[in-house]
């Protein structure tokens, strides 16, 4: 089975790339399939513990996804708003989607960004990557930034339905502050994107053939 870290060089996994673990991790000795959907596979395990007694661990098996955090020439984001059915309610949210299977990141994030939004970026930068609900799913989602936007027309699943907006900068951290975005993924780009206008974080930019 997958499991979350993928695209994690060893200095951003931390402490845990250089300590002995083993009085923390726990073994797992039997697995079952609890549900297979279109793209969630959920499962029970049984695990030995450190201590040596066993528990179960139920979780879900995700592909992966991509979040893009797309800079306009005039400093402004492009957003989207989107009802979450789980959450009942319309979220605001930086562009994002899961993996195809096999797809590549950055292919990914081209193409989640241009069905969504209906935009293209002449230069890419990989921020990271962020593990939303580490007890429960193996899900990772990888952070990419884009400038050199074009716009273009939108390509939405069938049955997907956004309405796309842009924000300052300045607008967005009032929005994480007072609580109007609670997303996990868009709080996380909100924190990276402080940090790479401030100068304290720095980015690898490349330019892609739109």
């Amino acid at each position: 089975m997958g499991r979350p870290g993928k695209g994690l060089s060893a200095a951003r996994q931390g402490m845990s790339s250089t300590r002995n673990d083993d009085h923390l991790v726990e073994r797992k000795l039997d697995s079952q399939e609890l549900f297979k959907g279109h793209f969630l596979h959920a499962f029970r395990d049984t695990v030995r513990l450190p201590d040596g007694k066993q528990a179960t661990r139920e979780y879900v098996i995700h592909p992966g996804a991509v979040v893009v955090i797309p800079m306009l020439d005039d400093g402004r984001l492009v957003l989207e708003r989107q009802f979450r059915y789980p959450m009942g309610r319309v979220m605001i949210e930086f562009p994002a989607g899961k993996l195809d299977p096999g797809e590549d990141v950055l292919t990914c994030a081209r193409r989640e960004l241009l069905e969504e939004t209906g935009y293209t970026a002449t230069e890419w930068a990989r921020a990271g990557v962020l593990h939303p609900v580490i007890s429960y799913s193996t899900e990772f989602i990888e952070i990419w930034f884009a400038r050199g936007l074009r716009q273009g027309q939108a390509r939405l699943d069938q049955g997907e339905f956004l309405e796309i907006f842009t924000a300052t900068p300045a607008e967005i951290m009032l929005w994480c502050r007072d609580g109007a975005i609670t997303d996990s993924k868009t709080l996380v780009g909100a924190l990276w994107l402080q940090n790479v206008l401030s100068g304290a974080w720095e980015l690898d930019w490349n330019i892609i053939a739109a």
